[in-house]
């Protein structure tokens, strides 16, 4: 069994797709190193013919492409892909990028066997730079505090950025699947504090580099995706946090939400009927104050 498995979604972005799978045939050490390559076509309505042309005119690279029965979203369609893979080491992309460094499987694999931090490591995010202009993406550094971390090589964390970033399957055996009932974002804040509850790690590091092709003005966000992101954040505090982080969460992302539509009233009234009913159908399984102090001492941000 080969290390790792390189696990991508893909909805809608045939072409990145593709400039994707050809860059992976360009890494070091894939005979060695790389046990698959599973691509996920999440019921796009897009023709990925060209993909899978270039998968059948490279039989030396074990890529394996599957096509969904429906748009599972993020979270199931992680789960799906987890499902179908086999090595040690998850390895999850973004459709519309590439791996900057040659040697970053190698780097990856190094990263996790070094023990340079207080608890075994499970995820390892990656740093997340613009395919255009090689800035650094501030929502991919996984703390919100960007200018005290962005020149770091390498810190410990408390999320992670969820289309650049590996993680251990013994560490998915031991925890469980992502949460299905997170369609679109935040499913990274509810694995990450299971993750560490369970007494692992999340670590950052810059030995491993990904151009991402969004623009540095950032996508713009739907109402709906606005909405989703406030409802789940609010769903993740209730459910790990101390009760005051699921009111302040909830609040914050009101704003947020009112800000970024534009003062959507409806949709506003809309979401916090749901807020209001979170507490009726999730169940607390609150971290406990060591974890806590550990956030803490990261620096992480738990008020929103």
């Amino acid at each position: 069994m080969k290390p790792i498995s390189i696990i991508i979604i893909t909805y809608n972005r045939p072409n990145d797709m593709l400039a994707l799978l050809q860059n992976i045939t360009q890494l070091d050490d894939i005979n060695e190193l790389l046990e698959e390559v599973l691509i996920v076509n999440n019921a796009s309505t897009s023709n990925y013919r060209g993909v899978k042309e270039y998968i059948n005119a490279k039989p030396s690279v074990p890529f394996k492409y599957i096509n969904a029965v429906e748009n599972l979203g993020v979270s199931k369609g992680r789960n799906y892909a987890i499902q179908q893979s086999s090595a040690p080491i998850l390895m999850l992309l973004d459709d519309d990028a590439v791996l900057q460094n040659k040697d970053c499987l190698k780097q990856l694999v190094n990263v996790f066997e070094n023990n340079n931090t207080e608890h075994p490591k499970a995820i390892v995010s990656f740093k997340v730079l613009y395919y255009d202009t090689l800035e650094m993406q501030k929502n991919a550094l996984p703390h919100k505090q960007f200018d005290k971390y962005k020149n770091k090589s390498f810190f410990e964390t408390y999320y992670y950025a969820g289309g650049a970033h590996a993680i251990k399957r013994s560490v998915i055996k031991e925890i469980g699947l992502y949460a299905e009932d997170f369609f679109y974002g935040m499913e990274e804040y509810d694995l990450s504090y299971r993750v560490l509850e369970a007494g692992y790690s999340i670590i950052y590091t810059d030995k491993i580099i990904m151009l991402h092709k969004e623009s540095p003005q950032g996508r713009v966000a739907s109402k709906e995706k606005l909405q989703m992101m406030w409802i789940n954040k609010t769903k993740v505090a209730w459910r790990y946090l101390p009760k005051k982080y699921f009111y302040s969460t909830a609040l914050m992302w009101s704003l947020q939400y009112l800000r970024k539509s534009k003062f959507d009233l409806k949709g506003f009234c809309k979401t916090w009927k749901i807020i209001y009913n979170i507490p009726s159908y999730n169940v607390r399984q609150t971290i406990s104050n060591k974890t806590i102090q550990y956030l803490k001492k990261l620096k992480a941000r738990l008020w929103y």
